[in-house]
């Protein structure tokens, strides 16, 4: 089997290193020619790829792909995979094609729990985006009777991106808004999930995300605790001082369901919750 990764970054790398021996080859794009030694050090032959045009190599590359890990956001002009390389994509036949997306494109549901049969209301930009992109996925699947599994993930942590890292960097703090919850997942969870998907094909859309969605503010007493620190500070979201950005993640409060993965997938999570997973973390520093 091949793998043709496009979007080498946290999580794909993170597939690539759980699933390396069941290929006999590995390729993957960075929009940088000096990120490629990185890739080749993780065992990926590297291409790059700016999402303006098509990249060097890369046709060619997927001619012989039997699966192919999309990682890449879109952007106003629609999905750059699709735009520069869903022909090549389609030619190859692959077997499999994952499309990493967002729990963002549910939108708001004022903490009430989705699944992947509740309605998208995207809120930003960015999430207006993913749902195009994810609708752009589902019309080539049906266009060229090819299977594409679309993962919605729920906000990512791991090794090298937790908590504790803003704790050691003294960036930690506890924003507090009444009602608000978000969940999360463990990118060795990522892996996990796209690791046991590549084995059963299909057209689907799976929410890739952990047990329990919690308020922020939850998260980072217990690792204050787990360091043996006292907790910053609560700061009320009305008056902390945050960007754009930040401020429209709390604008989108929902539960997100992992019921489809554990049971169409069969697969049991190695994180299910973030106490499971920063006790872990904190072993491994």
């Amino acid at each position: 089997m091949r793998l043709f990764v496009f979007g080498t970054g946290y999580s794909s790398k993170a597939f690539v290193e759980a699933i390396r021996d069941q290929f006999e080859w590995i390729g993957g794009t960075t929009r940088s020619p000096e990120k490629a030694e990185g890739l080749r050090d993780l065992g990926v032959d590297p291409f790059v790829f700016d999402g303006r045009s098509k990249g060097d190599g890369i046709a060619e590359a997927l001619r012989s792909a039997t699966h192919v890990l999309v990682s890449i956001a879109p952007d106003d002009t629609g999905d750059p995979v699709l735009t520069h390389h869903g022909e090549d994509i389609a030619a190859a036949g692959a077997q499999w094609t994952g499309y990493l997306s967002t729990v963002g494109v549910y939108g708001n549901h004022d903490g009430a729990w989705v699944d992947e049969e509740t309605p998208c209301k995207p809120v930003s930009r960015r999430s207006v985006q993913r749902v195009a992109a994810e609708q752009a996925w589902l019309e080539f699947a049906s266009a060229n009777d090819l299977p594409v599994q679309i993962f919605r993930l729920s906000g990512i942590y791991g090794p090298g991106r937790n908590i504790f890292e803003k704790f050691r960097a003294g960036t930690a703090r506890r924003l507090v808004k009444p009602g608000q919850v978000f969940n999360r997942i463990h990118v060795g969870d990522i892996a996990g999930v796209l690791s046991t998907a590549l084995e059963r094909p299909s057209t689907r859309i799976f929410n890739v995300t952990d047990d329990e969605p919690a308020p922020p503010q939850d998260v980072v007493t217990f690792a204050a605790d787990l360091l043996g620190v006292t907790p910053p500070e609560e700061i009320p979201f009305e008056t902390a001082d945050l960007s754009p950005m930040a401020r429209s993640f709390y604008g989108e409060n929902k539960r997100v369901s992992n019921r489809r993965v554990k049971d169409e997938l069969g697969y049991s999570f190695r994180f299910p919750d973030y106490r499971t997973a920063l006790k872990s973390l904190l072993e491994t520093v």
